[in-house]
């Protein structure tokens, strides 16, 4: 499954023709094109994670599943007699596609959306206060479907919340009516504000008033004491920011809670190692444990079946028809 036709990679036509074919090392065929517009010849890997790799996508496909699956970098080499270059290769050639698929995925128009978002973080090269740790984890979960459409790390400051709520607001484009709950952390709504605000006219003497676009709802659960020190008391479910009056408030009390992400960040722990606990598996640099988050959030969204829903969660939200295999992935074309 091509997500991107072939091109040709001089003058970027689509009319290119099958030239001849050849035979790898690992036995498979794959194809010569020709271009009639320009003298080029390309192989269908060209410009694809699959250019130049001599391993067989079987051995490929099983050493990146058991990564995603708890087992560390350093535990696969040994139990697969791989160079950890060659498995960090891997990683860096399939990590770019998450751009691609993102942008596939943005490209559809969606009903109603029912977003959780919260954070996780894992210490990053040296154990350090958890204010202080450069591991904070981002996480945005499309409840019905299980879908992220955002798994972004760093440390916990305004540029990591801003990097997730501009994914979010490119979502709001695409979304008639979307709903995003979040367990405490009020910075969420505040940035997305800040973002995707509009300005409200009506005709009336004075300054307009500055909403959420129209069907954006921003819902904030409320943890710890309920009651400030000296003032009124907070109440226990609270909308952050002033939303369109023509927006439906139609969210029960009882479906303001981020559980589901909070399920997912207990899985993540599980199934990535650099996110244990009390272990020597963390990460060594951000930039490697976003290419582990990257290459994690291909494997969730576009290949492993949820538990919970029985499909793909790409399939489940209305992506794509089905899933796609390790081949897929590697078969599809960079931005």
């Amino acid at each position: 499954m091509l997500l991107t036709p072939i091109r040709c990679p001089q003058c970027d036509s689509e009319k290119v023709k099958v030239h001849t074919g050849y035979t790898v090392q690992s036995g498979d065929v794959r194809l010569i094109y020709h271009c009639p517009a320009c003298p080029c010849f390309f192989s269908e890997t060209y410009d694809t994670p699959l250019a130049g790799l001599r391993t067989p996508l079987s051995r490929i496909q099983l050493i990146l599943d058991a990564l995603q699956e708890g087992l560390g970098v350093n535990a696969a080499c040994r139990t697969f007699h791989v160079s950890k270059n060659t498995l960090t290769n891997w990683m860096v050639r399939l990590a770019p596609l998450k751009e691609s698929l993102l942008l596939y995925a943005l490209c559809h128009q969606f009903l109603q959306q029912l977003i959780e978002g919260d954070e996780l973080y894992t210490k990053v090269e040296k154990n350090v206060p958890p204010p202080e740790a450069e591991g904070w984890t981002v996480v945005l979960m499309e409840r019905a479907s299980r879908f992220l459409w955002e798994l972004h790390c760093g440390p916990k400051d305004r540029t990591l919340f801003q990097k997730a709520m501009k994914t979010l607001a490119l979502v709001i484009a695409q979304t008639d009516d979307l709903t995003l709950v979040t367990d405490g952390e009020r910075r969420y709504g505040a940035v997305l504000f800040e973002i995707c605000r509009q300005v409200l006219r009506t005709g009336k003497r004075g300054r307009p008033k500055t909403i959420l676009p129209k069907g954006v709802r921003v819902r904030v659960k409320n943890k710890g004491a309920q009651t400030h020190k000296r003032g009124r008391k907070r109440p226990k479910y609270q909308a952050p920011q002033p939303e369109h009056p023509d927006t439906v408030q139609n969210i029960e009390p009882s479906t303001i809670h981020a559980n589901h992400v909070e399920a997912f960040n207990s899985a993540l722990r599980r199934r990535l190692a650099c996110y244990r606990r009390k272990t020597n598996t963390y990460a060594k640099n951000t930039t490697a444990l976003q290419r582990r988050l990257d290459v994690y959030w291909l494997w969730y969204n576009f290949v492993r079946v949820h538990f919970t829903t029985h499909q793909v969660p790409a399939v489940a939200l209305g992506i794509l028809d089905q899933g796609l295999s390790v081949r897929d992935l590697f078969q599809i074309r960079y931005p």
